[in-house]
């Protein structure tokens, strides 16, 4: 979806159009879940989360400013909702490399196998990482954000942001075994 087409939508939502709000929502449900499963690791919360969020965004919508900007503020609001699970303590805590598998799109089950490992070799990388370290790349590398929009959605200054990066990408380097990973 484009920034012109994402904006009209968002202005239909604000009047209360509910098709509109549908369509929105199945646009970033697998970026707003994602974000979910991998800050979780569980499919229940994760759900929860964004079941939440949305709830939240709804009500908020009115008062967006912007609206070019939707994709960054979705995020926050669903981010902010895990968070509050959280402190609510409605999350359990499980390893990360519990978590199930993110559907893959390959075909071939040799692609499957070696793409399943992969990921799992990645998912116990992330979890060495502190949780503001693996927050940051999780909305870089998986949600596509910014440096500036994961600065919006954290609340961090954008140096802050970069810096997080940075030594998360430095660790992940060492303990995927690659030198010098950007």
């Amino acid at each position: 979806m484009d920034e012109p087409e994402e904006a009209a939508l968002v202005r239909r939502c604000q009047a209360g159009d509910a098709e509109a709000f549908r369509i929105l929502v199945e646009a970033y449900r697998n970026t707003l879940f994602g974000v979910a499963f991998l800050m979780t690791h569980d499919r229940p919360a994760a759900e929860d989360a964004v079941q939440g969020g949305l709830v939240q965004v709804w009500r908020c919508l009115p008062s967006l400013r912007g609206p070019s900007k939707v994709k960054p503020w979705l995020i926050r609001i669903v981010v902010n909702e895990v968070k509050q699970q959280f402190r609510m303590k409605h999350v359990p805590v499980a390893p990360l490399e519990a978590a199930a598998d993110i559907p893959d799109e390959t075909d071939l089950p040799e692609q499957k196998v070696i793409s399943a490992e992969r990921r799992q070799t990645i998912r116990r990388a992330l979890s060495k990482l502190p949780p503001e370290q693996r927050e940051a790349v999780v909305l870089r590398y998986y949600s596509g954000l910014t440096v500036p929009e994961i600065g919006g959605t954290t609340g961090q200054p954008q140096g802050t942001v970069k810096s997080r990066l940075h030594r998360a990408l430095a660790h992940l380097g060492k303990e995927l075994g690659y030198e010098g990973l950007r």
